[in-house]
């Protein structure tokens, strides 16, 4: 992790740490996620379900929630309004690792091609830390939940994170980009080295009180990323005699479920 990523975490948690003495007239909740990370890449073939559950990895995240719906510096409710009792500011640190592999139709047992040997020894992985924030919208009343007027609560999300990553592709066969191992669409379309980026993200989810002071979240979330080398490949046309290279038509994204514990602080 370089310098300015170390920065970025200290300010995060420097913030966090305040939250017992906040003045500002909300109260905050942090939390853990963990659950696997389906990563739609370059790797394999567009739309096809033995790619969609092969390259799976696994991800982890602290989280923080400013809840504005209770005062932590009175032991008591805010001002009702529809934000306070509708709305919460989600902050997050997020670490994921994915490993690739080609998978589908072209690297079938049956296919003995020369390509369908360079795409089965083709190998990767990607690391990716992202923070960043979102805004949580919960269609019943926070209060209620809090109060435990019902178990579970729905919500929805939307927010920006930005994203640290770091590629990494191979071949089984030797190195990269000689005809021996590389398929044209792949010739100088792969990153080795580590960079940055912005992403969206969107998700969906429910909670449910476990007490008074604790909630187990069920988080589903889709996260697009502003570039198209957080898998470390771009194969491109041009490479390929003009012919589409249509598991490439979208920047890589992910959808990650995860399962969360919440804890809210007096």
């Amino acid at each position: 992790m370089n310098t300015r990523l170390l920065l970025m975490v200290f300010l995060f948690f420097a913030l966090v740490g305040q939250k017992v003495h906040s003045q500002f007239g909300f109260s905050h909740e942090i939390g853990v996620i963990t659950g696997p990370v389906a990563f739609y890449s370059d790797y394999g073939q567009r739309y096809d379900f033995e790619t969609n559950i092969g390259n799976v990895g696994w991800g982890v995240g602290i989280i923080h929630y400013l809840n504005f719906s209770y005062r932590a510096d009175c032991n008591c409710y805010t001002r009702d309004t529809y934000f306070n009792d509708h709305f919460k500011i989600r902050s997050e640190i997020d670490y994921h690792k994915t490993n690739f592999d080609h998978l589908g139709e072209w690297v079938d047992p049956d296919k003995t091609s020369i390509i369908a040997e360079q795409l089965r020894a083709m190998k990767g992985s990607t690391s990716v830390f992202d923070i960043g924030a979102q805004l949580e919208f919960f269609p019943l009343s926070i209060r209620d939940f809090a109060a435990g007027a019902y178990k579970i609560a729905p919500f929805g999300s939307f927010g920006v994170h930005w994203v640290s990553f770091d590629p990494e592709v191979y071949s089984q066969l030797g190195p990269l980009n000689t005809p021996i191992t590389t398929p044209p669409k792949y010739y100088n379309a792969f990153q080795q080295e580590g960079d940055s980026t912005w992403s969206i993200v969107m998700s969906a989810g429910i909670r449910y009180k476990l007490t008074t002071l604790s909630d187990l979240m069920l988080d589903a979330r889709w996260q697009y990323y502003f570039s198209n080398w957080v898998d470390g490949l771009n194969p491109q046309e041009e490479y390929n005699g003009g012919i589409p290279v249509p598991e490439n038509k979208a920047n890589d994204w992910i959808f990650w479920l995860n399962i969360g514990y919440i804890y809210y602080l007096d």
